[in-house]
């Protein structure tokens, strides 16, 4: 008994070790050493498995019966928010950088030949940007951009041209390009906005309606401005035109995109993205909460809450779910740069900290930024659902924020996305899209299998 005793303990001190060692942070980013930290293995799960649910959870958004992902003829394809039953920048960019990653050219190819033939302005004032949601027919909803979809565009865009080349039949440099020069500053004359959300009306309902756009279409003309970078501040806008340019989207904050701009775009502005970066950074800081980590939905350029539209009326300072990407947009920035180390692990610990408070397998998807739950008024709705959920988008996003944790909780996070299943809830509500892309992107981080795209030399 006694052998077996101090084979137990010896054996308990050694997976006691290992769990030490496999959740230390890494203190150098992948810009400098072009190493990736598969968490999955150093906790424990085999190579074989991880690479088997890899390509299971890939299958799960391109190929399988809750695919979000459809072509059309020989040369085009989409990704659809189904249960909206539309086509949105957010997710075309997302599936350009999901193909990119996995070296899936002809997906690539498709989708990007889509979001130009029937997202992208080719004229007018806004040439270069993307209509922000279409029909799967390709007809507009919404002309407006979002400016999120612009970033995740331009990326994918460069990492195309680092993986394969210009010479195949689409110029990907070149394109990123278009949109870099088209969403620099620029002056137009409008008739004056009444209100609604400028070029993004109809998102979430904050769009003018057919009076209020006759008498925006009587008015003088005035001068505005189009820009995807607020000029001042050196952030992101929640729009490029219109009210959404006042104000910005934490979850559209991931500086290292910018330093693979500065790097590769060769548009001669590297000093500017650099900055930008630095700037998205201390915005960050800003924007999260001291206690909980958790960040508003939409805010101020400089990290304060909003009044009127975005405030506790329709619950627009609570966390919810643009949100929930700002724990794996840290996790990016972290293991491609290491720039912010210190904070981000601080960071990455305190928000598993408040989510442990809830309970790993409990808790709920939207919050006020203090910790407590919202009123029924300030639930945002989905799928013709408003209902508090414990989401797998979320509990992606926060399993893939143990990358900068060394505490023992972020094995919990990480197991729980593991063995999470993606399917219906009991109401029968059920998201492939969103929550099925988020959770893709996390198996991505913790595999070690979403990198920076270095060009072939």
């Amino acid at each position: 008994m006694k052998l077996l005793t101090k084979v137990a303990l010896a054996a308990c001190l050694l997976m006691a070790g290992q769990t030490a060692f496999a959740a230390a942070p890494w203190k150098k980013g992948a810009f400098e050493t072009k190493k990736y930290r598969n968490l999955f293995v150093e906790m424990g799960y085999s190579k074989k498995d991880v690479d088997a649910k890899l390509q299971e959870v890939f299958n799960d958004c391109f190929y399988g019966p809750n695919k979000v992902y459809f072509e059309v003829g020989d040369s085009m394809g989409y990704v659809s928010d189904i249960k909206n039953h539309d086509a949105r920048t957010e997710g075309m960019s997302y599936g350009l950088m999901i193909a990119v990653q996995f070296d899936k050219k002809d997906i690539f190819d498709r989708l990007w030949r889509w979001s130009k033939k029937y997202m992208q302005h080719q004229d007018g004032i806004r040439e270069g940007y993307f209509a922000w949601s279409c029909r799967t027919d390709g007809t507009q909803n919404s002309a407006g951009a979002a400016s999120d979809g612009e970033l995740y565009f331009i990326t994918a865009l460069i990492f195309a041209s680092n993986r394969w080349g210009d010479d195949t039949g689409i110029n990907y440099k070149a394109e990123a390009q278009r949109i870099l020069n088209c969403t620099m500053p620029k002056e137009y004359d409008t008739p004056q906005r009444q209100g609604g959300f400028g070029g993004f009306g109809g998102f979430g309902g904050f769009g003018g309606g057919q009076g209020q756009q006759q008498q925006q279409n009587n008015a003088a003309p005035q001068k505005q401005k189009m820009f995807l970078i607020d000029p001042e501040t050196k952030l992101i806008t929640f729009t490029p035109d219109g009210f959404g340019q006042r104000f910005t989207d934490p979850s559209y904050h991931i500086p290292a995109f910018y330093e693979v701009w500065a790097k590769w775009a060769d548009d001669g502005r590297a000093d500017y993205w650099n900055e930008c970066a630095q700037k998205s950074r201390e915005f960050l800081h800003k924007c999260t909460n001291e206690k909980t980590g958790l960040n508003p939905d939409n805010c101020n350029y400089d990290g304060s809450e909003m009044e009127g539209f975005g405030g506790r009326r329709n619950g627009g300072n609570n966390f919810r779910y643009d949100s929930w990407r700002v724990p794996m947009n840290i996790t990016l920035d972290y293991e491609w740069s290491c720039a912010d180390m210190e904070w981000q692990q601080q960071y990455g610990e305190k928000i598993q900290n408040f989510f442990y408070s809830q309970g790993v397998n409990d808790f709920m998807d939207q919050y006020r930024t203090d910790g407590t739950l919202p009123e029924e008024g300030e639930i945002l709705g989905a799928g013709g659902f408003r209902k508090l959920r414990h989401s797998i988008g979320l509990v992606a996003t926060t399993a893939a924020a143990s990358m900068m944790c060394s505490h023992d909780k972020s094995k919990e996070f990480v197991d729980a996305l593991w063995n999470a299943k993606h399917e219906p809830f009991e109401d029968g509500y059920f998201d492939a899209y969103y929550d099925g892309l988020l959770r893709l992107f996390a198996f991505m981080h913790l595999s070690g299998n979403y990198q920076i795209i270095f060009p072939k030399k």
